[in-house]
């Protein structure tokens, strides 16, 4: 749930809001809350180093890194986050633990690249990048490590969704794990629609802000009145704090609190009398920081409250033990756009300046309605009569561009005859209509017999050739079929199929290192002999299954078929040759694993190769047509070139999915134990989230060294699988304690990168396919591990321990 100490780092450009937040760098608050273990943290004033000091409901007080400064905190459930002064480093700490000194977890370092607007919810901590204002976010699923490009002037985080204001037009833009159209991410959104928006906090599940001309609004869900927001003058309100079920506002004018939703229990009589300069809240609690002495004082049906105090004894029972809370952060600046706070020297201890917020200028006159987008200004006005200059000036270019090209179109209807239903279109570019869409999220593999309009399919085939383009498939023109070798070629360039080029086994037959007449080294598939008719017809059909697949799949993270050759009872397919073998081997094979100089023992490496194999697969699933479930994704089925570039292979079991011609439907589960979707196995629900499944096993034998299913000697020979042995440990955040030991403990920069591949994993294993990435996520969150271990950022991620650094 989320805890408006982030909330209020949703002012970061538009400080004005809120009380007291800087307008400079950070735009957290001064004050945060974790709602778990009711802890309540401040910067605190009047010292040389702006440290953080907590309380934990019951009486604890807890030492947070006394002599480092901190511009911003904001919470979560269980943890809360700060930035550093500078705004280079970004701190965690876990608040669950009983210690009375909480161990810290450091997210980000980088000196030169900082960050501003911090803003944390249940799962992700969120920030934007000064200058560019775009976001980054950590410890969430992966949807959330999807790129958002947009550039925002603040954001803000609440229950597994983030909301932001747009830089280029104060709109808000929201995002979250859940990417459909009925998520509360879109559905907040689309409620504000073009709405421009001056401040925006979440709470939850909903959302509050003022609008453009200074208005109070609220979106999102209205369980328990947490929408019903009082109406008042423009700017009335500045400072926001949002929970679970209710929702607070101070008032401008005197400092007093007003709150609304959560049945009636936030009483303003508690707190009557008393000004504030910061709010925050818990899922049902709230939290202030006094105006008259800085002290923090907390209310609510989930705080204690004796309400039955006379009121000259109330106060003193609401304030917590700490001392007293900077109202905003010690900048280094002179505070020239607004002025410098009362105090500011004393608070900040000579150290840097607490700058007075801004009063926004608004778009209307006070008491106007509120629109949802600037209004015009009066018709006598010279800014109207240039606007409409402009705009007429404007229209008569796109008349003149709009005329221009309807004469051209009405030249090339002629010429061409398409108005007379005589349409000339060359073959090579006549879009192909298939059998009903499919999704990308892993629609099952049965056919929707419904043909699609001619404008959906233009439209999609235009979309997977630019997919296409950005995932690396050739461009170049492929024979449908391959080329045709005789048995004796083929028995000539394995040495008759000899033991010594035995290389290994495939789905319906071993695999031989050949060398053909022309001198390219290729590897020959041949299937197993016998006269059975079962064996004859599972070989057939495997062998027709992947010619027919690879004859027309051209990808470089693709193991490509060279030919094929079809004699009698012998069926054998031809690769090109695989230098250095299959992932499995290097990973599993005896003579492997005691080495400690493999080129593999880098993470580096590890993770280059998950991502080559991430987007052969998502070729697959997205972008090949008609789509393809791969059906037997493993380790021993990704194979590694001269260049040790991962390419995947054996398609022997794969299926065609929804748009295929021919309706598939698997009549038993395929596939290799331990690797085998369990949903799939159990209930014969197949979609591309099984292969997403196979993938995440990789992933583990990656991190771990371990096979898909292990013997674990400390149990005396028990089977283990590698899902029951690591997700337990990454989601304890003990994933140091799991790692392969041959590649030894990540270096600082690549800390992120392992551990946001272990979350990947993580998420991929999930049992119910509806709950695993796709693998367009997955190659996204690939590609980012794969830049951090380049980059010189630092981490600890939410729930690791694997870069723990003191400071």
């Amino acid at each position: 749930m989320l805890h408006v100490s982030t909330l209020l780092s949703a002012v970061a450009y538009t400080s004005f809001l809120n009380s007291f937040v800087a307008h400079s760098l950070g735009s957290g608050a001064t004050l945060a809350i974790t709602d778990d273990s009711g802890t309540v943290c401040g910067i605190v004033s009047g010292e040389p180093n702006q440290r953080i000091e907590c309380y934990r409901r019951g009486g604890q007080i807890l030492a947070v890194e006394p002599n480092v400064s901190f511009s911003s905190i904001s919470g979560g459930n269980s943890y809360f986050c700060g930035l550093r002064s500078g705004n280079y480093s970004l701190l965690c700490w876990d608040t669950l633990s009983s210690n009375d000194t909480l161990e810290t977890k450091r997210l980000y370092y980088n000196d030169t690249v900082l960050l501003e607007n911090l803003a944390v919810g249940d799962t992700q901590v969120c920030t934007t990048f000064v200058g560019s204002g775009t976001v980054t976010c950590w410890r969430t699923a992966p949807a959330f490590y999807s790129s958002v490009s947009d550039q925002f002037a603040s954001i803000s985080s609440g229950s597994g969704f983030s909301c932001g204001i747009l830089k280029n037009n104060s709109r808000v833009r929201c995002w979250g794990e859940d990417s459909s159209a009925s998520s509360i991410s879109n559905s907040i959104q689309n409620e504000f629609g073009n709405m421009s928006m001056l401040s925006l906090v979440a709470g939850d599940s909903h959302v509050c802000g003022l609008n453009s001309s200074g208005f109070l609004v609220c979106k999102g869900s209205n369980s328990s009145g947490q929408l019903d927001a009082p109406q008042g003058e423009p700017l009335e309100f500045s400072g926001l704090a949002l929970g679970a079920e209710h929702s607070c506002a101070i008032r401008r004018s005197n400092g007093s609190v007003v709150c609304w939703g959560g049945r009636g229990e936030f009483s303003a009589n508690l707190t009557r009398g008393v000004s504030f300069e910061i709010i925050v809240s818990g899922s049902n609690f709230t939290c202030g920081l006094t105006t008259s002495n800085f002290s923090v004082m907390c209310w609510g049906p989930g705080w204690a409250n004796n309400t039955t105090t006379s009121n000259s004894n109330l106060r003193s029972e609401l304030e917590l033990p700490l001392p007293p809370i900077l109202p905003g952060p010690c900048v280094q600046s002179s505070c020239s756009e607004c002025g410098i706070y009362p105090q500011s020297q004393t608070l900040c201890s000579g150290f840097g300046n607490i700058c007075k917020p801004c009063v926004p200028k608004i778009l209307t006159p006070a008491g106007a309605p509120a629109p949802a987008s600037p209004p015009m200004s009066p018709p006598s006005s010279p800014s109207r009569s240039k606007t409409l200059t402009r705009g007429l000036l404007a229209f008569a270019i796109v008349g003149s561009i709009g005329a221009f090209a309807g004469i051209c179109t009405i030249i090339y209807c002629l010429w061409t005859g398409v108005c007379f239903g005589n349409k000339k279109v060359h073959n090579s570019v006549q879009p192909t209509i298939t059998r009903g869409g499919s999704s990308n999220n892993g629609a099952n593999v049965i056919s929707n017999n419904s043909p699609p309009s001619r404008s959906s399919t233009i439209r999609r085939q235009g979309s997977r050739i630019m997919r296409r383009q950005r995932s690396g498939t050739s461009s170049m023109k492929h024979p449908d079929r391959a080329e045709e070798f005789t048995l004796g070629e083929l028995v000539a360039a394995t040495d008759n199929f000899s033991l010594e080029n035995k290389i290994g086994a495939g789905s319906f037959g071993v695999v031989y290192r050949g060398k053909l007449a022309d001198g390219r080294e290729v590897a020959i598939k041949r299937g197993e002999t016998g006269s059975k008719k079962k064996m004859f017809q599972e070989k057939e059909s495997a062998f027709e299954s992947e010619l027919a697949f690879l004859s027309r799949l051209h990808h470089k993270h693709l193991v490509r078929l060279v030919g094929f050759c079809e004699e009698k009872d012998e069926r054998l397919l031809v690769y090109d040759y695989m230098k250095n073998g299959a992932l499995y081997d290097h990973l599993h094979d005896k003579n492997n694993v005691e080495k400690t100089n493999s080129f593999l023992n880098s993470w580096k490496t590890r993770i280059k190769i998950a991502l080559d194999a991430s987007r052969g697969i998502e070729y697959l699933h997205n972008y090949a047509v008609p789509p393809i479930i791969h059906r037997d994704i493993k380790s021993s089925n990704i194979l590694l070139d001269a260049n040790w570039t991962a390419r995947v292979s054996d398609f022997g079991l794969s299926l065609m999915g929804p748009d295929t011609d021919q309706d598939y439907r698997p009549t038993k589960a395929a596939g290799t134990v331990g690797y085998i979707d369990p949903e799939y196995y159990g209930l014969n629900v197949l979609t591309a989230k099984s292969d997403v499944y196979g993938f995440g096993i990789v992933l583990l034998e990656l991190l771990t060294g371990k096979r898909a299913i292990f013997k674990d000697g400390e149990n005396g020979g028990t089977p283990v699988s590698v899902v029951d042995f690591a997700v337990p440990a990454i989601m304890a955040g003990e994933l140091v304690k799991i790692l392969d030991p041959r590649v030894g403990p990540p270096e600082l920069n690549e800390s992120e990168a392992v551990e946001l591949v272990a979350y990947t994993a993580m998420h991929c294993v999930n049992l119910e396919g509806k709950d695993r990435p796709t693998m367009t996520d997955i190659v996204a969150n690939l590609e980012r591990a794969l830049a951090l271990c380049d980059s010189s950022h630092g981490s600890i991620s939410s729930s690791g321990t694997i870069s723990i650094v003191s400071e």
